[in-house]
């Protein structure tokens, strides 16, 4: 159906119960917010909310029901399930070190990391040292020999630095080496094809067409990432969080490439939007099944919720409480009332939940990428809404 109650025309499907989630969704287009998006939620497997609009790539092209795009860093929810799958089928030990499976991982002191420091972003390896760029960045073994060859930037375990990309890199050898298959053709064997879901962590060529283009933020800063009340002129060059982003500097434009759509990369470069976002994560929220497809057992889809560290970021600046793969309830957005919940969103502002108590998946998935990397609100209105109507 198409929608009319705004100016702007959203399509798609809105049960009566959750129009506030469309009317937070205009509102985004209204305010001049939002250029093109896509927004879906499942409340027991079913979706309730499954609506899109706006334009595609900033010429008019509009945003279809089947438009994909880069989600960046809502591809870790991706990586996260295939891990919390291998774990679930007694192939990966969460408590294991990384070099049971991999080890030359082990030099220069890593000898202790543990697959959950991997998980949680508390391995110490958060960027990669020598620096990496394109197009040495998209082969794999050459990015999994120079994070097992570093030393750890600080004691494996004890604090989270966001692992930006190098998380995907790892999750990604250790998966490999454990079933002899890439993760990118493992995610979509084993996860996306059983589900019908149309997300992708390497993209055919033969999709491209479907794709809308990113429009860049503004300039960014180390200053924008400390909306946490942290004195950003104390972040020195030498600090966690400087060395980070300096270490592979990521462009806007970069997922316009062939190279980089067609590359394995578990944390940053998967493409879908919201409805296969939402699908993949219902399977989650209703115990590992959905539409009589079991693809792990409930306990399985619910070790994401068991608490691995609780700080402020030492690569962010602000508050991170982290699950195994997932980011758990801060008490701020996203909001909610539920402790079986987890959530986790990408660079830009798309954004992704999973919440086992209320069996609700939902997503928000766009183009008009926002420079912060956290207090997007975009996406948290429209969880507070999906939220309001239960």
């Amino acid at each position: 159906m198409v929608c009319h109650d705004w100016d702007m025309e959203v399509h798609g499907t809105c049960d009566d119960r959750f129009s506030g989630v469309r009317d937070a969704f205009v509102h985004n287009f209204e305010t001049g917010l939002e250029l093109g998006a896509s927004a879906a939620v499942t409340v027991d497997g079913e979706f309730v909310v499954d609506i899109w609009g706006g334009d595609a790539n900033g010429d008019g092209t509009p945003w279809e029901r089947d438009t994909i795009v880069n989600v960046w860093s809502t591809t870790k929810t991706m990586a996260a399930t295939c891990m919390l799958m291998l774990a679930d089928r007694g192939e990966l030990d969460f408590d294991a070190p990384v070099a049971r499976y991999w080890p030359e991982f082990a030099q220069n002191g890593k000898e202790g990391v543990l697959v959950r420091h991997v998980m949680s972003h508390t391995a110490g390896v958060p960027g990669f040292e020598p620096h990496i760029r394109v197009p040495e960045f998209y082969d794999l073994e050459l990015a999994a020999a120079n994070l097992a060859a570093q030393a750890p930037w600080w004691e494996p375990g004890t604090r989270s630095g966001y692992h930006s990309t190098t998380q995907g890199n790892l999750t990604g050898a250790i998966l490999y080496r454990i079933t002899g298959r890439r993760m990118a053709e493992w995610f979509q064997t084993e996860v996306a094809t059983p589900l019908g879901a149309d997300f992708w962590m390497s993209l055919p060529a033969s999709e491209d067409h479907r794709v809308a283009d990113l429009v860049p933020p503004g300039a960014q800063s180390i200053a924008d990432l400390a909306d946490s009340g942290i004195d950003a002129s104390d972040i020195g060059p030498d600090s966690v969080a400087a060395r980070v982003w300096a270490s592979r500097t990521h462009s806007p434009l970069e997922p316009r490439t062939r190279a980089w759509r067609e590359a394995e990369l578990p944390a940053t470069g998967g493409f879908g939007n919201a409805r296969s976002v939402a699908r993949i994560h219902a399977m989650l929220a209703n115990g590992g099944e959905l539409d009589g497809i079991r693809l792990i057992s409930e306990a399985g889809a619910r070790r994401g919720l068991e608490e691995q560290i609780d700080n402020i970021d030492l690569a962010l600046l602000v508050r991170l409480r982290h699950g195994l793969g997932f980011g758990l309830e801060m008490h701020g957005p996203p909001v909610s009332p539920n402790p079986g919940f987890m959530f986790w969103g990408g660079w830009g502002g798309s954004l992704a939940i999973i919440d086992f108590d209320a069996r609700m998946s939902a997503a928000y998935v766009m183009n008009r990428m926002d420079s912060r990397l956290t207090g997007d609100l975009r996406a948290n209105h429209i969880m507070k809404a999906a939220y309001a109507a239960l």
